[in-house]
């Protein structure tokens, strides 16, 4: 899907924003879409590397059926080269290894797990959701033919036109906006910033759910400044987007690197209230800024220690106190 032929056997890629024109017997930058003879393949379709059941909030995703499960899968590649990866050994390996490793396992297989969990939904998340569209837009649909809804984790690099192909069929979709510097997109993710921000543009548009999330990374893009240029985006296309300052863990390149200090992500989500936006989560500091709570009145709605919800406060997606209305997909 999403490509085009050209002369002398190259096609050009029109699933993400690289837009990657691929000579005969060549990959694209996510390394598991090869040209062979002037027709372009997945090679990662039904080759799943990992699966798991997981909370909705591990996502994060705090206002999409929150407590629920999701049936989480990916394949191995991305069309991303991030310094600070987590997932590296699976996200990078066929750039670093050539081979694509992963388990035959048809998009009914999924459907039948995750109905067999009792997951309310299907995550692609892992790697990048988008470099195993095929894969997973046959899933989504299937997925929806059984009650179950759909989630994407990822970097917002997919293009308009797969995304709306996809849109049908996506529920929510939880975005790093890593930082409001094309320099750093460029230096450290090797992509741009443009497409991104007209990425989560377009989802809200499409009325998919979208929540965001900022790594913050010491002297990388945790400046005061950066942090208020990203707030005031997200403000700009809706204060009920969550948005998720989550602190960074030495990993992959940047392991010589500090992990985040507390105090700089307290002083993020500050920022992002001060914005204006109604629910700021600090991420990967347990115990801390993981509560929501009404914009309108200040009630604890919803209380959560971890990826677990010790308490559920929202009645008809709305504040019991106050009334308000309360943002998202909630029970």
């Amino acid at each position: 899907m999403f490509y085009e032929k050209q002369e002398g056997h190259v096609v050009q890629c029109h699933l993400c924003s690289h837009r990657c024109r691929i000579a005969e017997g060549k990959r694209g930058i996510c390394g598991v879409r090869e040209n062979r003879g002037g027709i372009l393949y997945s090679l990662v379709y039904g080759r799943l590397i990992s699966s798991a059941v997981d909370p909705i909030e591990k996502k994060p995703l705090f206002h999409f059926l929150p407590g629920s499960s999701a049936y989480s899968i990916a394949t191995v590649g991305c069309n991303f080269r991030c310094k600070n990866c987590q997932n590296w050994q699976i996200s990078q390996a066929p750039r670093l290894q050539g081979s694509i490793a992963g388990r035959e396992t048809a998009p009914a297989e999924v459907v039948r797990a995750a109905t067999r969990m009792e997951c309310e939904s299907i995550a692609y998340t892992y790697t990048e959701p988008v470099i195993f569209m095929e894969y997973a837009y046959d899933t989504a649909k299937l997925a929806l033919e059984h009650d179950l809804k759909n989630v994407f984790v990822t970097n917002g690099y997919i293009t308009e036109e797969a995304l709306r192909r996809v849109a049908p069929y996506l529920h929510a979709a939880n975005i790093d906006l890593k930082s409001f510097s094309d320099a750093f997109y460029r230096e450290t993710c090797g992509a741009r910033l443009e497409p991104v921000l007209e990425s989560i543009k377009l989802h809200k548009k499409l009325g998919i759910w979208v929540e965001v999330t900022t790594l913050v990374i010491p002297g990388l893009n945790d400046s005061a400044e950066n942090l208020k240029a990203i707030a005031a985006f997200i403000a700009d296309v809706g204060v009920e987007i969550p948005w998720h300052v989550s602190r960074f863990y030495p990993a992959y390149e940047l392991i010589d690197l500090p992990p985040t200090p507390v105090d700089t992500i307290r002083k993020a989500s500050e920022i992002g209230r001060a914005a204006g936006l109604r629910y700021v989560y600090q991420g990967n500091v347990r115990g801390q800024g993981e509560n929501t709570v009404c914009y309108h009145c200040g009630e604890l709605l919803i209380e959560r220690y971890g990826y677990t919800i010790l308490k559920n406060q929202v009645i008809d997606s709305a504040c019991p106190s106050c009334g308000a209305e309360i943002d998202g997909v909630l029970k």
